[in-house]
């Protein structure tokens, strides 16, 4: 069998957890079939891996409509595939043109919704109405869908009423637990500005609404004052909210001493050196479909305190691998606190439950990295993944 995944993200160029997915996903599958991969971006040098850019009469359109032009790239080079299996609505567009034009199934990964995103419209301009369009396009005619996590399946069926609900499947994120481990190294840790003899809250993630990160920022003001802030934040969706995530991070650097705030894009082991120092890791997004990242952390044996929303309570035990901070949101798709003070005060208060006892947190990060390990390998997913392949194609083995 042959496989065709289409993707935005592939290294070098990854800046997301679908990025992460897709890299694993391929790694794993490629024992298992021949998997071809088109990514967007600049040439790969790896063995069945095609690169694709912005066709050069599009370098100066709307993001949306670049987008198709490499999607249009794509399509006729996954002539003689089995299945196309897209990820993202970037890629949606490949897929979808390609399973109509040569007649194979096309599966979709569900790693984020647009009508549960409408603020990327500052980032997109028009171009948000382009991609919702092509979302729902392409959910609509998939041989299937994949959810990243029961939570996900749910906001997948809310969003599109249309869809049979026997296509969208449940197949979960993974970890490499030998490629996220433990790792020491104070020196790394010192050149950063992290007192490893010092509690701390580390936070990982891009500068976007859904990860929740000015929330953080205010409840940050409130956690005792030897507790260090750990920011690894960059790639911002816009200039709007890179100014308001700076101006909260001076008010608070105003306050307390021990904000440190890392833009660079950390190397993975750098990364684990960091989660492994942590006292607790905080995932404070209000729109998560699983969350890789609280995997990477767990792995690195940090507990991990995430809102209970989306995909996450599927991967943070409360009281067990970490703790689950309550929410209530808006119902209009943005994830918004309906009363962000408390959400903000609940925030507070359990990271400082967490960091005030080590000794419990650091069970929890042990019991964390078992998780991890027992329930998200790679193998397993993969495994699923090719069944999934073999029923929507015809074809076994």
């Amino acid at each position: 069998m042959r496989v065709d995944i289409v993707t935005k993200e592939y290294p070098p160029e990854i800046y997301g957890g679908a990025g992460v997915h897709v890299t694993e996903l391929v790694r794993a599958l490629r024992e298992r079939m021949d998997v071809q991969v088109r990514a967007f971006g600049a040439p790969r040098a790896e063995q069945g891996t095609t690169a694709y850019g912005v066709p050069a009469e599009l370098q100066s359109a709307n993001g949306a409509i670049q987008t198709l032009g490499t999607d249009l790239e794509i399509v006729s080079d996954i002539a003689g595939a089995d299945v196309v299996h897209s990820h993202t609505w970037y890629a949606n567009f490949a897929g979808h043109l390609a399973g109509l034009l040569h007649g194979i199934p096309h599966i979709v990964t569900a790693h984020s919704l647009e009508p549960l995103r409408p603020w990327k419209a500052e980032q997109l301009g028009g171009g948000y109405a382009v991609s919702s369009y092509i979302e729902k396009t392409a959910y609509e005619g998939a041989a299937a869908i994949v959810a990243v996590s029961d939570g996900m399946r749910t906001d997948i069926l809310r969003s599109y009423p249309d869809l049979d609900p026997a296509k969208v499947r449940v197949i979960y994120n993974g970890i490499d637990v030998d490629a996220w481990r433990p790792v020491e190294n104070p020196g790394l840790l010192a050149e950063l500005g992290i007192d490893p003899a010092r509690p701390s809250v580390v936070f990982v993630g891009r500068i976007t609404r859904q990860k929740g990160l000015p929330y953080f920022l205010r409840a940050a003001e409130l956690l005792p004052p030897d507790v260090q802030v750990i920011l690894c934040a960059g790639a911002p969706d816009t200039p709007q909210i890179m100014e308001e995530v700076q101006g909260l991070v001076r008010r608070l650097q105003e306050t307390r001493d021990g904000v440190v705030w890392i833009e660079r894009m950390l190397p993975r082991d750098e990364l684990c050196a960091v989660l492994t120092a942590a006292t607790t890791f905080v995932c404070p997004s209000i729109y998560e479909p699983l969350g890789i990242v609280n995997l990477e952390a767990m792995a690195c044996g940090a507990a991990v305190v995430g809102t209970a929303t989306g995909g996450i309570p599927e991967v943070v035990v409360d009281g067990v691998t970490g703790r689950l901070v309550p929410i209530e949101q808006v119902q209009d798709g943005t994830g918004t606190p309906l009363d962000p003070d408390r959400y903000v005060a609940d925030l507070a208060r359990v990271l400082t439950e967490v960091v005030s006892d080590p000794e419990r947190a650091a069970a929890y990060g042990a019991a964390g990295r078992e998780r991890a390990a027992n329930d998200f390998s790679w193998a397993s997913i993969a495994d699923a993944t090719a069944a999934l392949y073999a029923e929507v194609s015809g074809i076994r083995g």
